[in-house]
């Protein structure tokens, strides 16, 4: 078992590798070349998914401006194993991807609830074989229209009455499966997925080669905070006291949900940590158990891309991340057990560091005592507070009420959080709303 868990580390470390990558993108771009094909972007869209709506749009300019072929394939939701709450998932994907299409400077999605199943069967039908660009961003303009209640756009999007929707999902999802993924709105390129706008600058970094153009403005400009994990996170993370915030009664209060198994918490975390102290946050850490391990299995297609697409993320931010320790079950919840006695102890932060870091960059094996005492000791707590605090398991009581907090909140994934108490906002892709509501509350506790 310990070679196993060995071999799946270092596994993870090469995958995760830049070198890697550049010789996986390499060899498909030799191998186009020498066969002569095109450079091809499949695009798949999911006709019911906001982020679609948002990530389609984009496909006119990659067309236009790239010397490549871009497919677009209709898709049906992803199955419960990929998205275990399709009603949560529905009603987050309405409110989040109208925030980011406002702060992108796009018109934001005008339907605000899930389409009819009649109509949806309608839409999915007008899009059934349209490979052509333009048509097929035509239509689902048109689509927008009637999923905004616009009774006279509804006839506009019907091509037939009984459209070949069905083979058109069938190999749209076929082919999605066989690359790889699990989600709509996906964009693909010669081996690695994009997630809608979110992802887009990546893709169109990647294509630079292939532009029309010199200097080519992307579609759309990324979105993040205007922090990085500092020196000061770094030395959190090592084991030293962050600074302290300054005194003021009228301290905003952050709630941060994570869960010690999530690459998305590892990276977020720091950012969220420096964030708090920039704008004098009250950070509150509401720890909560994986969902594998609240009886949500999660498909291998997803875990890969997870930890793919995180690696990049991390490198834009500057993180460690590849040298995975996995630490499902025992691991997290030994984790959590010392979590839930730092945080007591005024180390929460650090070890929270500590812990993750160790599993998610550095290969350290929290099932075992001497991995957990090394990423407990440079936080400054002892094996005797340790061994004391995993005698104690009062940790799952509060996992499970931070959990069930999270779900009156509407949020269900990690990492997520809210400012003050208010709406809570999911991922690390949204830290840039998270700064924004920090920064509003800094403004308002300020004398007039």
């Amino acid at each position: 078992m310990k070679m196993k868990r060995w071999l799946r580390t270092r596994a993870s470390a090469v995958l995760t590798s830049p070198l890697y990558r550049e010789l996986r993108r390499t060899k498909q771009a030799v191998t186009r070349r020498l066969t002569g094909r095109s450079a091809v972007v499949h695009y798949f869209h999911q006709v019911d998914d906001p982020y679609s709506d948002l990530a389609v749009r984009a496909l006119p300019h990659l067309s236009s401006h790239y010397d490549i072929c871009v497919i677009p394939h209709i898709v049906p939701a992803p199955d419960k194993g990929a998205a275990p709450e399709p009603e949560r998932l529905m009603q987050w994907s309405l409110r989040d991807a109208a925030e980011l299409a406002r702060a992108l400077g796009q018109n934001p999605h005008p339907w605000q609830t899930a389409p009819a199943a009649a109509l949806l069967s309608q839409a999915q039908a007008a899009l059934a074989g349209i490979s052509d660009v333009p048509e097929f961003a035509a239509v689902t303009a048109k689509i927008r229209e009637a999923f905004s209640g616009d009774e006279v756009a509804v006839p506009d999007i019907a091509r037939t009455e009984n459209g070949n929707a069905k083979h058109a999902l069938e190999e749209g999802e076929s082919l999605r499966h066989k690359l790889g993924h699990y989600l709509g709105g996906m964009y693909y390129f010669e081996g690695e997925w994009y997630w809608g706008l979110d992802r887009l600058p990546y893709l169109e970094e990647r294509l630079q080669p292939l532009a029309k153009v010199a200097n080519l403005q992307p579609f759309v400009r990324r979105l993040e905070a205007s922090v990085t994990p500092t020196a000061d996170a770094a030395a959190l993370a090592a084991g030293h006291q962050p600074k302290q915030a300054t005194t003021n009664t009228n301290r905003p209060r952050l709630d941060l949900y994570f869960s010690f198994r999530s690459p998305y918490s590892w990276i977020a975390l720091p950012r969220v940590f420096e964030l708090a102290r920039t704008y004098n946050a009250e950070l509150h850490l509401r720890f909560v158990l994986p969902m594998v391990m609240r009886g949500l299995p999660i498909p291998e297609s997803k875990r890969l891309y997870i930890v793919t697409d995180t690696k990049r993320e991390a490198e834009r931010v500057g993180l460690p991340f590849g040298l995975i320790a996995d630490p499902v079950g025992k691991p997290t919840e030994r984790g959590l057990a010392v979590l839930h006695h730092a945080i007591q102890l005024g180390k929460g932060e650090a070890f929270a560091l500590s812990f993750m870091r160790g599993v998610f960059a550095e290969g350290i094996n929290a099932r075992s005592d001497t991995g957990l005492l090394r990423l407990c000791e440079r936080v400054g707590i002892s094996e005797t507070q340790m061994q004391s605090a995993l005698a104690d398991n009062t940790w799952r009581a509060v996992a499970e009420a931070n959990r069930e907090e999270m779900f009156t909140l509407g949020i269900w994934g990690v990492p997520a959080f809210r400012v003050n108490g208010g709406t809570a906002h999911w991922g690390q892709d949204r830290l840039w709303l998270l700064e924004q509501q920090l920064a509003a509350c800094q403004k308002s506790a300020m004398p007039s």
